[in-house]
């Protein structure tokens, strides 16, 4: 299983989280989904949980904040929370609210970039984020899909240093994936959804791990959720774009059955 015990590279997305009107409701869903044990946080926490597999951290669960839709939210790793937040304004973002310290755990805030897709920023102490991933009920990657590539693409190079690699399949399909300083290995994708039926918002979209996405669709359906892009075959996996209980959408994956040479930048 892989698994980390250290704090993530800056830009590296590092934690997800869902932020919902019912977090109990959540954690059955997700519990039967994907298998996760959900353990409660400390009463300071305000109804926060860590959803764990084998007893580690692979994500969050918790109330809204404040109103809002249920959605899951991709955390980046930084060194530096408030330098990160004021790399962020200095680029065309916007803050949500001042970075702050959560307990002992982190320091974090929240921000949308030009393109309006929100993302929180966390610079781990206790919490280094997660420690499993890439492994069933795990989150595996994690994408922007944004309705501004090129300004969405000089943001986060100018805020995170992010170097990209094109994927575009001609003029139907624009997507890159990106890398953080000093490492070439791809850590999340950049969509162009300009180029996608639909008038979806920008957004962060994170993907998690299964072992069997058509029976991880069947399984959201059972539970009460919805197939929005059924199971689809490519070079990276199988996967299927789903929503939970409140309408959340995230990704499931079969990372392990692929179809097809994935495209060379």
């Amino acid at each position: 299983m892989p698994t980390r015990d250290t704090a993530w590279p800056a830009g590296t997305p590092a934690w997800v989280d869902l932020q919902s009107d019912d977090p109990a409701k959540a954690a059955e869903f997700y519990s039967a989904l994907f298998g996760w044990d959900v353990q409660a946080g400390p009463e300071e926490a305000g109804g926060y949980a860590m959803a764990l597999i084998g007893g580690r951290p692979a994500a969050g669960l918790g109330p809204k904040p404040m109103p809002g839709p249920s959605v899951w939210s991709t955390y980046l790793a930084s060194d530096d929370a408030d330098a990160t937040a004021a790399k962020v304004s200095e680029s065309g973002g916007q803050l949500f609210m001042p970075a702050f310290d959560v307990l002992d755990v982190g320091r974090m805030f929240v921000a949308a970039d030009p393109s309006g897709a929100v993302f929180g920023v966390w610079e781990a102490k206790a919490h280094t984020g997660a420690q499993v991933f890439g492994e069933p009920g795990g989150y595996c990657w994690n994408e922007l899909h944004t309705r501004d590539y090129a300004a969405a693409r000089s943001f986060y190079e100018a805020v995170f240093g992010f170097t990209f690699t094109d994927l575009s399949g001609g003029d139907e399909f624009t997507y890159s994936t990106f890398a953080v300083p000093g490492d070439d290995h791809p850590v999340g994708g950049v969509l162009d959804l300009t180029k996608v039926p639909g008038d979806t918002p920008s957004h962060w979209l994170a993907w998690f791990t299964v072992a069997d996405t058509d029976a991880a669709v069947a399984k959201v359906g059972e539970l009460g959720g919805n197939t929005l892009v059924p199971p689809s075959d490519s070079p990276f996996g199988r996967m299927a774009i789903v929503s939970g209980p409140e309408s959340e959408v995230f990704g499931v994956i079969d990372i392990a059955t692929t179809t097809g040479e994935p495209p060379q930048g």
